[in-house]
């Protein structure tokens, strides 16, 4: 009796190995404390179409998420109704944990391969900026909701010039990062985290000459050498590009009739305090300017409202346009607009002078320019 219970015993255990062996598919889990929903909403592209999942959280902030990614794939987990997200990356058959609080979600830690592990690495190093950064951005949202007026502008001001500063400095932690991994996926995911959505095109082409080996040859790698030849077309020095725009009674308005201005090229919003403050902003710059000298366009683009119905609530005294297809208007994309407002200076000989201008600092700028 022994001697078959010892053999039901081996064929067990030999099921048990061999099934576990055998499982297929990628495993995400862990647990997010202070998670304000009962859910996580999972994204990522498969075949060039986006799959939505939902992933179910347990009252401690656990979660499994099983997916079948055919290659190295970005999940990007969206927390409490999309106010914060990590991204984890993942491929075929891994175990995947990620480990954090979600009301510091670029802190969560994550791990599983070497891609997600280098990247913890990057975010455990510089911990304290990362910190004080999530700070900022509360204290930021907080101030749109409860500043007003003068002091409104004067506080919101004081946190972005703080931003930028950290911004810079993580940048700068960043590219020796990159420097020190040149042949690593995750130096060029933190390229694609810190130096594709700013303003100079100098500093993405000299992070992507760090890199080498075949990690060149990957879809990202190719992604951020296209997009770094775009905006070096829209950088400053450049000159500006072709375009063509309609304005509120639907005049056709085109980059040369301008030529032998300068011109000023607004990208606000009908809505949002910041774009209100720049047309105020810029209505007083424009009553300093000579008209035969310069001249302004705004160019509204709304995401929550589309089309864009109407801008005579502003009464701007310089040309306006509705843009009717907001985010994905060709001006938007030749120019490299990624938030507003943002403002682009152009001199009379149709070279981009300025890019991201100070609404009050335009009248200063094109007198300088002149002088020189």
């Amino acid at each position: 009796m022994m001697k078959y219970s010892g053999i039901l015993f081996f064929l067990v255990t030999l099921w048990m190995t061999l099934s576990c062996g055998s499982h297929e598919g990628t495993l995400i889990k862990g647990r997010i404390e202070h998670l304000d929903s009962a859910y996580l909403l999972a994204t990522y592209l498969s075949s060039d179409s986006l799959v939505i999942d939902t992933i179910q959280v347990d009252g401690k902030g656990r979660f499994s998420y099983a997916t079948n990614p055919d290659t190295l794939t970005a999940y990007s987990l969206y927390l409490d109704h999309f106010e914060s997200a990590v991204v984890v990356f993942a491929d075929r058959d891994e175990r995947i944990t990620v480990k954090g609080d979600a009301s510091l979600p670029d802190l969560i830690a994550v791990r599983g391969n070497q891609v997600n592990d280098d990247l913890t690495l990057f975010k455990s190093e510089n911990e304290d900026l990362l910190k004080q950064r999530a700070l900022l951005l509360d204290n930021l949202s907080l101030s749109s909701e409860l500043d007003s007026g003068n002091n409104y502008s004067r506080s919101r001001q004081e946190e972005l010039l703080k931003l930028n500063v950290l911004n810079h400095e993580l940048s700068l932690r960043a590219e020796e990062t990159i420097k020190a991994n040149p042949a690593k996926m995750s130096s060029l995911i933190l390229i694609n985290s810190f130096f594709v959505r700013n303003d100079n095109p100098v500093a993405l082409e000299r992070v992507l000459g760090y890199m080498q080996g075949e990690v060149l040859q990957s879809e990202l790698a190719v992604k951020l050498k296209a997009y770094s030849e775009k905006i070096r077309r829209s950088a400053e020095g450049a000159r500006m590009p072709y375009f063509t725009l309609k304005d509120k009674e639907g005049k056709e308005i085109r980059s040369n009739d301008f030529r032998g201005k300068y011109l000023l090229l607004s990208f606000v919003s009908t809505d949002g305090d910041d774009s209100r403050e720049t047309v105020q902003l810029l209505k007083q710059e424009y009553a300093e300017l000579d008209k035969e000298r310069a001249a302004f366009v705004s160019i509204y683009i709304d995401s929550d409202i589309y089309p864009v119905d109407s801008v005579a609530g502003d009464s701007i005294p310089w040309i306006s346009v509705p843009e009717k297809r907001g985010w994905g208007a060709d001006i938007v994309d030749v120019f490299n607009i990624q938030y507003i407002p943002y403002n682009i200076l152009i001199d009379p000989e149709g070279v981009i002078k300025a890019r991201n201008i100070p609404a009050h600092n335009v009248t200063e700028v094109i007198a300088e320019t002149f002088k020189e």
